[in-house]
């Protein structure tokens, strides 16, 4: 897929007791990409993504991240080292402020100015946000929560932004949102692992997809050859 991968993973499995999750798949992400895996509700796509940010243990397998091996890491050492998980489902801190939430997201940096810096880039970029700092992020809109969740991680100022169903449950204008967003950070060279229900969506949107089923890899290919082909249009773009 390129020369020299932002991430590398080989033979990954993961499993839930006694369950097989994730069957050894491989997949790779490169510098200012954005790779999409898409699949069915319980293909392993979520499963995949906690692997990969050390909120699960990994049966076997191999996850290199420029370079080095990540594999079964403690969470905050793959944190440190550049990968930011925004979670199925937002998970906000519900009881802090907005305010509060995004300094939580920059907790590795210590620098007073730095923090500021990267607050007021993540608050240009999600303008509601500015006008509710002081709010508690429970009370907010789903939508405005998974921005809150994506603006909590872009304060870590991530090489690698783990994105795991961004649009779920969301209204259609947030969604609209969401995908523009993402758009922006590709042109400006952030790498994305999305994985994302609306999977015409997400493979719109992405230079290389990853077609999980039941835990392993059916399909991977330049996002546009995915889109085209029948058998994925049929099973999750709604035509065929």
């Amino acid at each position: 897929m390129m020369a020299a991968p932002l991430l590398e993973v080989k033979d990954l499995a993961v499993s839930y007791g006694g369950i097989a999750a994730v069957k050894g798949i491989a997949l790779e992400a490169g510098a200012g990409q954005v790779v999409s895996l898409i699949g069915a509700n319980g293909a392993g796509k979520t499963t995949t993504l906690r692997a990969l940010s050390g909120l699960l243990k990994a049966r076997a397998g191999s996850m290199r991240f420029e370079g080095a091996e990540i594999l079964n890491a403690p969470a905050h050492r793959i944190a440190r080292l550049g990968i930011a998980h925004v979670p199925e489902g937002r998970q906000v801190f519900a009881d802090m402020t907005v305010a509060e939430n995004l300094r939580m997201g920059a907790y590795l940096t210590h620098d007073a100015g730095e923090i500021a810096q990267r607050r007021e880039r993540v608050l240009a970029r999600f303008p509601r946000l500015s006008e509710r700092l002081d709010q508690l992020a429970g009370l907010m809109s789903g939508g405005e929560q998974q921005m809150l969740a994506m603006g909590r991680a872009l304060m870590a100022r991530p090489k690698l932004l783990l994105l795991d169903e961004p649009s779920m449950g969301l209204a259609p204008l947030f969604v609209e949102e969401i995908f523009r967003i993402i758009a922006e950070l590709k042109r400006e060279g952030q790498a994305i692992l999305l994985v994302e229900q609306n999977a015409s969506a997400a493979l719109d949107i992405s230079d290389y997809a990853y077609v999980l089923e039941n835990g392993q890899i059916r399909l991977s290919g330049p996002a546009a050859e995915i889109a085209r082909n029948p058998e994925v249009a049929a099973a999750y773009l709604g035509s065929g």
